[in-house]
């Protein structure tokens, strides 16, 4: 009994442990995760634009729907260094403002999407029999929908809105992360540490909270960060289906869908929204191989 525990210790606490050197895992994946030069990269991306997004009240040079009526779509500027949209509004303070909503929207998103998938992964694999098949089933349903012809019967019924769209996109984005938590969860139920559990009168949820899910910790965070990203590409997509944020809100996704019927008269207007979207999402699928590799144990380096 005293040999089982001590093995399977370091399974049961997947960031609690240390190496021979005295190092903790998070210690470990954190040096991992610094000497890869692309994931660095992209934390400072992410990070800047944050930044940028957080402190737009403070530093942007104009309001988010202040207009110049007597500068329509103009070029970069001394006044306006990225220019003015269809409306006379500044290109640069919208692209500001519209990162509050953009990363908003794909991190909250993210956040749904990962906390249901971690939890119906987490209890099919665990009870298996007919709650597993019973989830599984109700998955393969989910999955075979038409999401995108649910959203436009949704939004016949309920006014579109921030609060609607992330919803949306967390209820229809947790499909694959409970597969995944699902499969590794049927595989550690078996092993050694969870028998010690059990024989000493831990709970089924304790087992599943303090036992299962630290060791499926890697597959949550890099699932998450890489649901952003996607969630942040179908909010742009929804806006310019018209059929996500509200027009009036600025996001990167809106700030495209207005300068779509000027991309040939004046080229450069959509260029920063697409510009500063496509970092963000390459940012954050930097971050989130660089977790993947940093979290593998089995990765060399």
């Amino acid at each position: 009994m005293e040999g089982t525990r001590i093995e399977s210790r370091p399974s049961a606490r997947a960031f609690a442990g240390r190496d021979r050197a005295g190092r903790s895992h998070a210690r470990i994946a954190w040096e991992r995760f610094r000497r890869h030069r692309l994931a660095m990269l992209g934390l400072v991306l992410l990070g800047l634009l944050t930044l940028m997004a957080v402190a737009a009240p403070v530093i942007a040079p104009y309001g988010p729907d202040e207009q110049d009526l007597f500068n329509i779509t103009a070029p970069p500027s001394r006044a306006h260094w990225l220019g003015t949209d269809e409306l006379g509004r500044d290109v640069l303070t919208r692209v500001m403002y519209g990162g509050r909503v953009s990363l908003a929207v794909g991190l909250a998103a993210a956040l749904i999407s990962s906390l249901l998938g971690v939890v119906v992964g987490a209890v099919a694999g665990f009870y298996g029999g007919w709650v597993d098949a019973a989830l599984m089933r109700f998955i393969d349903l989910m999955l075979a929908f038409p999401a995108l012809f649910f959203l436009l019967v949704l939004f016949t019924i309920v006014p579109a809105s921030v609060a609607n769209v992330v919803l949306f996109l967390g209820l229809f984005g947790w499909m694959w992360l409970a597969r995944v938590i699902r499969g590794e969860i049927l595989a550690l139920k078996e092993l050694e540490f969870i028998d010690a559990a059990r024989a000493i009168g831990a709970s089924s949820g304790r087992i599943i909270v303090q036992h299962l899910l630290p060791n499926v910790v890697a597959a949550i965070i890099v699932s998450t960060t890489l649901s952003m990203a996607y969630n942040m590409i179908a909010e742009a997509t929804l806006d310019f289906l018209g059929f996500g944020v509200p027009p009036n809100v600025p996001t990167w996704g809106n700030m495209l869908t207005g300068a779509a019927n000027y991309y040939i008269q004046v080229p450069l207007l959509p260029v920063a929204p697409g510009a500063v979207l496509v970092l963000a999402i390459l940012a954050v699928n930097f971050i989130g191989d660089g977790l993947r590799d940093a979290l593998d144990p089995f990765t060399e380096w």
